[in-house]
């Protein structure tokens, strides 16, 4: 009997360790030791041709693992437009992001063919963009496998909306085992990249008259927006998400909260909700809290829903399953 529990111990403990407990920092030290490097050249390549390499690659790694976990599911291209990327909310996905993981997918098959997947080399590329526009470096844990599945029927109702209140953020986050520092930190990402009118339009007017809809927008801030946004406004305009520093990553985003200068109503909500107002106007005021609460909060992102083993596959090209 004593046996037969320790097997089951022994059982209960290989379940909880896979995923997460088996990713690792140094996990192609001897299958593809230069594999960082490899990924850190190519992302930079690409950042000299376009700044929005940075914010596109942050962003795709969070959808990504929002959806089916950190898989490049993300990246899957579907002739038949179902794949998860085709869905309604990863539209607005821009493309530089897409050809960062492909470009540098390729450039490590060039040196060590079959043995990284996709979604460690996405995993690598949200680090290195993060470094680019000033923010913190950390290690990265590896180990992951590509996913089987890429739908978009998964997508709806798996992202957080622009229109997101404190409550709905936390319980998106907290099905990820993402607290809400985690998810105010996360946020931070907003200091960097921009949205479309689309987005945000909603709090500038209640197209009945000119006045402002939103009471926490700051009033100069609001007519900003208004000239770049007008009632009948292009589809293809966006807006910077931070005003103030758009291509730098900082703390400035924190900041432009406490102004009154949040973009979305999801990112304003984090101030002027009384339960994370403090921990907002801690990031504001020192750095350092911020970051070390982002890297902590990015090491926790990606371990979300990874696969290994027979879970997953080492795609040969990030953008179709093999076959």
């Amino acid at each position: 009997m004593e046996a037969w529990k320790g097997l089951c111990l022994i059982l209960v403990l290989l379940v909880l360790g896979r995923g997460e407990g088996q990713l690792m920092e140094n996990f192609y030290g001897s299958s593809c030791p230069t594999v960082e490097d490899i990924v850190k050249q190519a992302v930079t390549t690409k950042f000299n041709q376009t700044f929005t390499t940075i914010p596109a690659t942050l962003r795709l790694f969070f959808h990504d693992c929002f959806v089916e976990g950190c898989d490049a599911s993300v990246l899957i291209a579907s002739p038949n437009g179902d794949a998860e990327k085709d869905a309604p909310d990863n539209l607005s996905l821009a493309g530089d992001g897409f050809d960062t993981v492909i470009k540098a997918k390729e450039a490590v098959e060039a040196q060590c063919p079959g043995v990284v997947s996709c979604a460690d080399i996405l995993a690598i590329a949200a680090r290195d963009v993060v470094v680019l526009a000033g923010g913190p470096t950390y290690s990265v844990e590896l180990g992951r496998r590509d996913g089987l599945i890429s739908k978009a029927s998964q997508v709806t109702g798996n992202l957080p909306e622009p229109s997101s209140n404190l409550d709905h953020l936390n319980s998106m986050f907290r099905i990820h085992n993402l607290s809400q520092i985690d998810m105010i930190a996360l946020s931070g990402a907003h200091t960097i990249g921009f949205s479309h009118c689309s987005r945000f339009v909603n709090r500038l007017y209640n197209f009945s008259d000119s006045s402002p809809l939103d009471p926490s927008l700051d009033p100069d801030y609001a007519k900003q927006l208004m000239s770049a946004c007008p009632k009948n406004f292009d589809p293809s305009i966006a807006v910077d998400n931070d005003p103030v520093t758009p291509q730098l990553f900082d703390n400035v985003y924190y900041k432009n909260l406490v102004a009154g200068k949040g973009l979305l109503t999801s990112d304003e909500v984090l101030f002027t909700d009384r339960a994370s107002k403090s921990s907002v106007k801690l990031f504001a005021k020192h750095s350092r809290n911020f970051t070390q609460a982002f890297v902590t909060a990015m090491i926790k992102l990606g371990r979300v829903g990874v696969k290994v083993d027979k879970q997953g596959e080492i795609r040969k090209d990030c953008t179709a399953f093999n076959s």
